[in-house]
């Protein structure tokens, strides 16, 4: 049995080997076609991207074609450098700098030498390319915008990095991939399948054909189209609003959670991240530190929410038990909650829920705000039931829109507050900036416009999205989830009534639109800084949050000024000319949008710092904002050829 063993071996082991071998000659031909093969040679065939359209099927973001030179460092021969530069208008140092980084990557591999041509800059290389052995023309297709605004919801399109090389197999050198927006979001749906052929080489380096007769070459399969959720018109109207202005403006549909606008200010055309300037304007403005164009506020920005947040105060205070509609607290301009500190407010007298938020009493909201933490014994268990309700509404969380960035806000709880006093017993006084907004909660505006779709709802949100279909597919379900909140729906009616009356006896009565019932409340954050190593108080933020009609709501928005003063200023009248525009496709209050489209802050930005390289931007694009045709314009697929 034993002198049988080895030889057994040794027959197994032979007989595997050469099953090995005959597959990978015969049967596997991948190894033949991996790129560095010295024996066949690739050639990609790179599709369009899929058109993006509006919610009502109007173009946004169309293609148009692109030419890169490409590069084979081995296969240089004898070019007159001198011509070759002069032709594509570089210099001789740029050359021997691009090469380099060529043979870097790979000697063997094709890579980008010079991204980019528009078609006069192709037609004359075109016509002298034989002369230059080693390189060639790759077509590509680059966006073609047919909007001036919604760059922070598009996104841009650049080359691949190394490391996602690396990462992703998909992905060669020159590839093009998007970032951020929703270029980023759904690139595996807009890009499609790049092409593939493959060719047979002789010995002299000439191809000679396709290899196996075209046997595993690949067909480019187009990008698939998209429609979002964005309303064309509301967000063109929302940026012109915010000229001149720094913030955010979040528009939802309340029974979907379909985002209608989704606006930062500043902002930039975005087209002036499409061809070679792309790379000089993207550092321009990635290095404006003052005002952050790149910022996405509407996303981004963490802001005390202010007196908007006493929507959540006075509902987790319904919901608890500790107060019910009738429940009244005496306003003496303010209130003493403890010794030595007094609250401070507008108003005085009697407060109850209905003018309490229509006149957005801090006394009553301090007051019910303590009830709820003193209804328990144990303060810490108190504030992680209030935090409950709370983060019931998408706060303090990521909320998971299809959007690739994001800021979770702040709901404290306990753990926040033991972290904070380790040595101190805290209790309800301790926290009480809470109640109005002011504490240690945050939010983005984003999560305004989701409290307020969920207020309208009486107590569920859909998670916000930007899709609104991918042509031959279904959105993700997760977007067409019910959420419900920790607040009964009966508590909400109360609530609702309450806002109703802020446009019509409270602090928003000036700000009403005849013929749509606005629900709505105004806020204003105190804002502080760090000037020379020191907590300055600034200017407040302007803020508003509003649906409508109350009955049956189509929209709910959240409006975000930087130092924008009182919330009716100026966050009040752009939130009310952005509901009517929508409901109504018009404007009746040429007043207030005289007056908001006429109204600069930079006055007040310029004094931290001047004006940005954003602000001289946007300054230089107003015109194409205010002159930007909504139209659907017929875009013609490119049928330049590439020899």
């Amino acid at each position: 049995m034993r002198k049988l063993l080895l030889p057994s071996l040794i027959i197994v082991g032979a007989s595997l080997l050469v099953i090995r071998i005959f597959y990978l000659q015969i049967v596997d031909v991948t190894l033949k076609l991996k790129s560095d093969n010295n024996a066949i040679k690739i050639k990609y065939d790179y599709p369009e991207r899929g058109y993006i359209y509006d919610r009502n099927g109007k173009l946004l973001v169309a293609n148009q074609p692109s030419y890169d030179i490409m590069v084979i460092p081995r296969d240089l021969k004898n070019i007159d450098t001198l011509e070759f530069c002069e032709l594509l208008d570089i210099t001789k140092e740029e050359y021997i700098k691009k090469i380099a980084k060529a043979k870097v990557y790979s000697p063997r591999l094709p890579s980008v030498f010079l991204a980019q041509l528009n078609k006069l800059e192709f037609a004359a290389f075109q016509e002298k390319m034989r002369k230059y052995e080693g390189f060639y023309i790759q077509k590509r297709s680059l966006r073609d915008y047919q909007v001036a605004f919604g760059a922070n919801v598009f996104g841009f399109i650049t080359q691949v990095n190394e490391k996602l090389i690396e990462k992703n197999p998909y992905y060669n050198s020159g590839d093009l991939i998007g970032k951020q927006g929703v270029e980023e979001s759904y690139e595996e749906v807009l890009r499609g399948i790049k092409g593939v052929k493959y060719f047979q080489k002789d010995k002299y380096n000439r191809e000679i054909g396709s290899f196996k007769e075209g046997k595993y070459d690949t067909v480019a399969v187009q990008g698939e189209d998209i429609n979002l959720t964005l309303e064309l018109e509301l967000q063109k109207y929302g940026e012109e609003l915010m000229i001149n202005k720094r913030g955010g403006i979040v528009a939802i549909e309340p029974k979907t959670g379909e985002i209608l606008a989704l606006i930062t200010a500043p902002n930039y055309d975005p087209a002036i991240l499409v061809g070679r300037q792309r790379s000089k304007n993207y550092t321009m403005l990635y290095r404006d530190s003052i005002a952050n164009p790149l910022y996405d506020r509407a996303l981004l920005a963490e802001y005390p929410p202010g007196s908007p947040f006493k929507i959540l105060t006075g509902l987790v205070a319904l919901q608890e038990g500790v107060i019910n509609e009738q429940t009244t607290f005496m306003c003496h301009h303010g209130f003493s909650y403890a010794r030595g500190r007094f609250m401070k407010c507008h108003g005085s007298g009697p407060h109850q829920l209905h003018n309490g938020i229509a006149l957005s009493c801090n006394t009553y909201f301090g007051s019910v705000y303590m009830k709820t933490i003193n209804k328990y014994r144990s303060p810490p268990y108190a504030v992680d039931v209030w935090s409950k309700h709370v983060k019931s509404f998408g706060l303090g969380q990521f909320m998971g829109y299809d959007l690739p960035t994001g800021k979770r806000g702040k709901v404290p709880d306990s753990k926040t507050y033991k972290k904070m006093y380790p040595d101190w017993r805290w209790d309800s006084k301790t926290i009480v900036s809470n109640a109005i907004g002011q504490g240690e909660v945050l939010m983005t505006p984003i999560q305004l416009a989701n409290m307020m779709a969920t207020v309208a709802n009486e107590g569920y949100y859909f998670t916000p999205h930007i899709i609104k279909k991918i042509k031959g597919e279904k959105i993700d379900k997760k977007f067409t989830t019910k959420h419900v909140t920790t607040i009964d729906k009966k508590y909400f009616k109360p609530m609702i009534s309450g806002l109703f009356d802020v446009y019509n006896i409270g602090t928003a009565s000036s700000l009403k639109v005849d013929g749509i019932d606005i629900c709505g409340k105004t806020g204003t954050a105190e804002n502080f800084a760090k000037i020379n190593g020191k907590r300055t108080q600034l200017e407040d933020h302007s803020i508003f949050v509003a649906f409508a009609p109350k009955d049956n709501p189509k929209i709910a928005i959240a409006v975000m000024i930087e130092n924008g003063g009182y919330g009716a200023t100026i966050a009040g009248p752009i939130a009310s000319l952005m509901i009517e525009k929508y409901l109504r496709h018009k404007i009746t209050r040429v007043d207030l949008e005289k007056r908001t489209l006429e109204r600069s802050l930079q006055d007040r930005y310029a004094k931290f710092g001047g004006l940005s390289a954003a602000v001289k931007l946007e300054m230089r694009i107003k015109d194409s904002i205010l002159k930007s045709k909504i139209v659907v314009p017929k875009i013609k697929k490119d049928t330049t050829k590439v020899n």
